[in-house]
């Protein structure tokens, strides 16, 4: 395991697939205009681009599906194996939605094709990430679990960072024809390369050497989500509210809030954009660093700083940021970094460290990816409804003090895991 070439291949085995998850994420958003009126053309651009987020949203639901199937998969037949899986689906569907003729060729099939892929995509997705974290933290030794467990998220940051630069470099370089003609698609299609990546760097790594142990010792789960359901629902329980700070956290901070700082606080989309990028680059700084340290400090006093400090300053937070200087803006976003990160840094390697290897990845893939879908895909509709029915540009925070103190009273019942054996 001390092999540097080694660590290098599991590491980027972990966080590959979220890279290009993350990537994919970004490019449809930005891309959701032009995906709107090519896919859903109509004389109003609003409604265009209302089904071209439906679409997005259906793929999201199917997450848990897809959780369900790929964490059963990766107990029974191995977290390698689910994740060469996961890859090869996620290229595929990413790629296709590149080639994919328009509505104006082949007619109402075009969104047909397009809500199809973008449920293929979810269902890739809702274990890809869950089962990367596992591959990583259990090939990883005790006393840097939680480090390479950080590089799974990381990924996710890089993903965002990567999608965001593609797409603002290639909307600079073609014009508007040239986008809606065949520009939209590089962005998508070259989602191979990062499958292709993916896909080489996991077959040419052995499996985890927990789950080898169950399988040495025939020990591995005939069924493992009864299992889960029946003998750990404590431990599913405590992943499921810990996750909703996540979702909710990173949704409101790093996907709503710079559509919040155009639409309400007036900025510039470009002012916007960079804002957020720039509290992108410091989340991303920070996560291995915290993940590093909670070997040395353990996992729990992080989530109970990170969750604790959210509930208390998210509103003056929210309001400094709305103050309609892009400069606040700026300040409060990379203090909302900073204060998240412990958070966003440690939980994956505690929730692999909750539960035993034979349900680990079930556990961790359902009992993540549910709050994921119930409360991280409603976040930016429900920050938008709170400041319509108030008329408080700082009531967001609300609902990010709602998810911080739900994971806080989780993170008290959590028992110290950093210094024990994985189970």
């Amino acid at each position: 395991m001390e092999n540097p070439s080694h660590i290098r291949k599991v590491l980027i085995a972990g966080m590959i697939g979220n890279v290009l998850e993350w990537y994919d994420f970004v490019v449809y958003g930005y891309l959701a205009g032009i995906i709107g009126k090519l896919f859903f053309p109509s004389n109003d651009p609003t409604t265009e681009l209302i089904k071209a987020f439906t679409v997005f949203a259906v793929g999201f639901i199917a997450r848990p599906i897809g959780a369900t199937f790929f964490g059963f998969l990766g107990d029974k037949i191995g977290r390698r194996k689910a994740l060469m899986i996961s890859i090869i689906l996620m290229a595929i569907s990413t790629t296709a939605i590149g080639l994919l003729p328009t509505y104006y060729q082949i007619g109402i099939l075009a969104p047909i094709l397009l809500t199809l892929l973008k449920i293929t995509q979810g269902l890739s997705v809702g274990g890809e990430y869950t089962t990367s974290v596992s591959f990583v933290v259990e090939h990883a030794p005790k006393n840097k679990r939680g480090l390479f467990g950080s590089i799974a998220i990381l990924g996710a940051v890089i993903g965002i960072l990567l999608g965001s630069a593609s797409s603002a470099f290639i909307t600079k370089i073609l014009p508007e024809d040239a986008l809606y003609s065949y520009g939209w698609r590089i962005l998508f299609m070259t989602g191979i390369i990062l499958g292709f990546l993916g896909y080489y760097v996991r077959r040419n790594i052995g499996e985890t050497p927990k789950f080898k142990e169950l399988e040495i010792k025939k020990e591995i789960d005939k069924n493992p989500i009864l299992d889960l359901l029946k003998n750990y629902r404590s431990e599913f329980l405590k992943t499921f509210f810990l996750s909703v700070f996540q979702a909710v956290g990173f949704y409101t901070l790093f996907v709503y809030l710079a559509q919040h700082l155009i639409k309400f606080v007036h900025l510039p989309k470009s002012t916007a954009l960079t804002i957020n990028t720039v509290g992108m680059i410091v989340l991303a700084f920070l996560i291995p660093i915290f993940g590093y340290l909670s070997d040395k400090f353990g996992r729990k006093i992080f989530i109970l700083l990170s969750t604790g400090l959210t509930f208390m300053f998210a509103y003056p937070l929210f309001v400094y940021i709305s103050s309609g200087s892009a400069l606040n803006a700026q300040l409060g976003l990379i203090i909302f970094a900073i204060i998240t990160a412990g958070f966003m840094a440690v939980l994956p390697t505690t929730l692999v460290e909750i539960f035993p290897t034979k349900v680990r990845n079930t556990g961790y893939s359902l009992g993540y990816n549910l709050p994921f879908a119930i409360f991280g895909g409603t976040s930016p509709l429900i920050a938008t409804l709170l400041i319509k029915y108030t008329n408080n540009l700082a009531s967001p925070s609300i609902y990010l003090m709602f998810a911080a103190a739900v994971a806080f009273l989780s993170g008290l019942l959590l028992k110290e895991s950093f210094n024990k054996n994985l189970k």
